[in-house]
């Protein structure tokens, strides 16, 4: 059972890859050829994730690999508790082994139920801490088989030698996958893969042709001041999955959130292109937004809750995108002229009457049909600015 040709390739792939799902099949599948009657081999690991609490990857012989993403929620929290997994990690122990084809098992483990009735024999479980310092504490590596002998000695000796360099690539995996998804969560994706290409340095940046759509909501600050702060912060998170959901679908980015707003881009790689399909597709965010948040307020006044009314801007204009901040903290954002007319522009939603402006710059390329609203003066523009609105569209009055 010399399996340090198994080491050698863990490493190799490791390095070169991020593909976990070829990184356990080929471990399995060399541990069978050793002759180790593996039959199920599950990897869990906690998940650094606003969504997900923690993943599983599972192997069966002849099946291949599955993936069992474990949500945040009282049901997978109690799943969680009647865990081997927990049991061991409570105990401080890193190794434990069951039988499964005892009359009565001494431990009341429902996975070790389930697998015993599908003809699980022998379970063996390893727990693998890694350095502190993030969430990421550890995994969890357990090893079944239907071997009616169960697992040998030289079997579990094998496995045990191999395992440090599954674990480790695993680690390596898990991290770089972290690292991707808390800066996607909190930069968005496409300015995280900007900052993790290297784009990282202060004052890098480009100039990019973007649709802006600016949000804000109305009232927010003089209802938190009489609220309490945590229902403040959940029906803030209710309007801004309202708001925000229809950018991420129409292909936009939030790039920031401004207290109780925030700041979107839908980068236009081809500006000259009219109409301009982009500027239709952040035009539709909006809109889908402000109904999304008007049903949001309905059903908010059927239970006798506040409503939060939203204004929201788009508009057009060539920004910089990249970094600005100080020189160990950046903020990866957009910046220009444009940016500060969206600003402007929103500030005269109320004094209008409208919960949706359109910008003059934006409307000569949107192929949707508008209608004017009136002409406005902004500070900083040489002349004064038409601004526009859908038709249809409930007028600010109607939603205070």
């Amino acid at each position: 059972m010399d399996l340090t040709h198994l080491g050698r390739w863990i490493a190799e792939h490791a390095t070169a890859s991020d593909d976990h799902d070829i990184l356990l099949t080929g471990f399995c599948e060399a541990l069978v050829e050793a002759d180790i009657p593996v039959w199920r081999v599950s990897v869990m690991a906690p998940a650094l994730d606003p969504t997900l609490r923690g993943v599983s990857l599972n192997w069966h012989a002849g099946e291949g690999i599955s993936f069992v993403a474990n949500a945040h929620g009282a049901d997978e929290e109690s799943d969680w508790l009647l865990s081997p997994v927990y049991a061991l990690a409570e105990s401080g122990e890193s190794f434990g082994r069951w039988r499964l084809d005892a009359p009565e098992l001494a431990v009341d483990f429902p996975v070790l139920k389930a697998l015993g009735a599908q003809g699980g024999i022998d379970y063996v479980l390893h727990i693998v801490a890694f350095a502190p310092g993030t969430a990421l504490r550890g995994i969890a590596v357990s090893f079944c088989t239907r071997a009616a002998a169960g697992f040998t000695d030289a079997h579990l000796s094998a496995i045990a030698g191999v395992l440090p360099f599954l674990t480790l690539a695993i680690a390596k995996m898990g991290l770089a996958h972290t690292f991707r998804e808390v800066s996607a969560t909190y930069l968005g994706r496409s300015t995280a893969e900007r900052v993790l290409d290297g784009q990282i340095r202060r004052g890098e940046g480009r100039a990019v042709p973007a649709a802006i759509l600016l949000t804000d909501l109305r009232g927010f600050t003089a209802l938190a001041d009489r609220v309490d702060p945590a229902d403040m912060v959940a029906w803030l998170n209710e309007h801004f999955d309202a708001l925000g959901d229809p950018v991420a679908r129409r292909g936009g980015e939030i790039l920031k959130f401004l207290g109780d707003g925030f700041l979107a881009i839908f980068p236009i790689p081809e500006a000259e292109a009219l109409p301009c399909a982009i500027c239709g597709d952040a035009l539709e965010a909006a809109t889908e937004g402000l109904a999304a948040n008007a049903a949001l307020n309905a059903r908010r006044r059927a239970e006798g809750l506040p409503e939060l009314a939203a204004e929201c801007v788009v508009h057009f204009g060539t920004v910089i995108y990249g970094n600005v901040g100080t020189e160990r903290r950046l903020d990866f954002t957009i910046i220009g002229r444009a940016v500060n007319e969206a600003s402007r522009i929103e500030s005269q939603c109320a004094v209008l009457g409208h919960e949706l402006l359109v910008s003059e710059a934006f409307a000569k390329r949107c192929a949707r049909p508008l209608e004017p609203v009136g002409t406005i003066e902004l500070r900083g523009l040489s002349r004064p600015m038409r601004v526009w609105t859908v038709p249809g569209e409930p007028s600010g009055a109607a939603m205070t």
